[in-house]
């Protein structure tokens, strides 16, 4: 990464627009809430991405001139600290790190190492006067739960996984530079959060693409278990109204539906809306990590999101017509 390119960066930007960096930006939500706040002309928005899970196609168009790419490590502090150095950013989204279920479990070790971006952003935050930082976690630092709706005050830390380990460690981090140095911060923590930007490798697409492909559904074990899903506009509705309301600063807020679902009955409400052949066929249960329940108290996010909620079946309409779309593309382009 050359000072040159860094300073044309920089040199892009007015000192009216509000500057925004985000971390894992070429992912599914990073992606989408780069392209959300691109559509501000007051906003400039920097996307940092390694590209290891995170893609191009998932960032805004190249018509948003108030978007910036890098392709850089933030586990890598020599990437980082140009970027941040650079500019003074008015806020910060810790995005990136390693997700999904079968690659964390594969890769534990990769999974620890996102640690290091955590105290990175954090370090190079309070080192460059950046306003507020926000944390992405993850409903996984619940663990088996050991109350129903899980609220943000309840953490029973029972989790071995490496993948619950780091976000409730992130957010302890994200706690105590606020505490020792007055870091503004807010810690996010997301419940199955499913758009047009996902992949297959999380469920919600998974089972579409399998639905229109007339392929078999997988599901593990009995397919009790039950997640919530919360489709990604209300993620971004609640998140960018965190960011525009200073009073809502330091909170520790829940984003996700609260309405259960089994995975099989998500299965089959897949295959019914496609008009599939589709089966669903049940798998030996993941030996780990595939938690009973998931269900958030989201009483803080219905505070700040003010309306209802996108119902799954509105949110699944969404993707159908996306993949179908896309489907119908390759053909064409075929």
């Amino acid at each position: 990464m050359s000072g040159e390119f860094l300073f044309s960066l920089i040199s892009n930007m007015t000192q009216s627009q509000r500057k925004i960096l985000i971390t894992g930006g070429a992912g599914n939500v990073g992606g989408s809430l780069a392209c959300r706040l691109a559509e501000s002309p007051d906003n400039e928005v920097v996307v940092v991405d390694n590209l290891v899970t995170g893609d191009r196609s998932k960032l805004p168009p190249a018509s948003a001139k108030n978007v910036r790419f890098i392709k850089a490590d933030v586990n890598r502090m020599d990437d980082l600290s140009p970027i941040m150095t650079a500019t003074r950013f008015d806020a910060v989204f810790h995005y990136a790190a390693l997700v999904g279920v079968q690659r964390t479990l594969a890769n534990p070790v990769a999974v620890l190492e996102d640690i290091d971006g955590i105290r990175n952003v954090l370090s190079l935050s309070k080192n460059t006067g950046v306003g507020r930082v926000f944390y992405a976690s993850s409903s996984e630092v619940y663990g088996e739960p050991v109350e129903m709706p899980q609220h943000e005050q309840t953490t029973p830390l029972n989790s071995r996984l490496p993948y619950a380990i780091i976000k409730n460690l992130g957010e302890s981090y994200f706690r105590s530079y606020h505490q020792e140095f007055g870091l503004q911060f807010n810690v996010f923590r997301f419940f199955n959060t499913y758009g047009p930007k996902q992949t297959t490798d999380f469920v919600v697409p998974k089972f579409i693409a399998a639905a229109l492909a007339g392929e078999d559904i997988p599901v593990y074990g009995d397919g009790m278990q039950t997640r919530t899903f919360c489709f990604v506009d209300d993620n971004l509705d609640t998140t960018t109204r965190v960011l525009d309301d200073p009073s809502w600063a330091c909170e520790t807020i829940n984003i996700g539906s609260d309405i259960e679902m089994t995975i099989k009955s998500l299965a089959e409400t897949v295959i019914e809306m496609t008009g599939s052949s589709s089966k669903v066929v049940h798998l030996p249960p993941l030996p780990e990590g595939d938690m009973t329940r998931r269900c958030p108290d989201i009483t803080k996010m219905k505070k700040i999101l003010g309306r209802e909620l996108t119902p799954l079946r509105a949110g699944l309409e969404k993707l159908i017509d996306a993949a179908k779309n896309r489907t119908s593309s390759q053909v064409t382009n075929g």
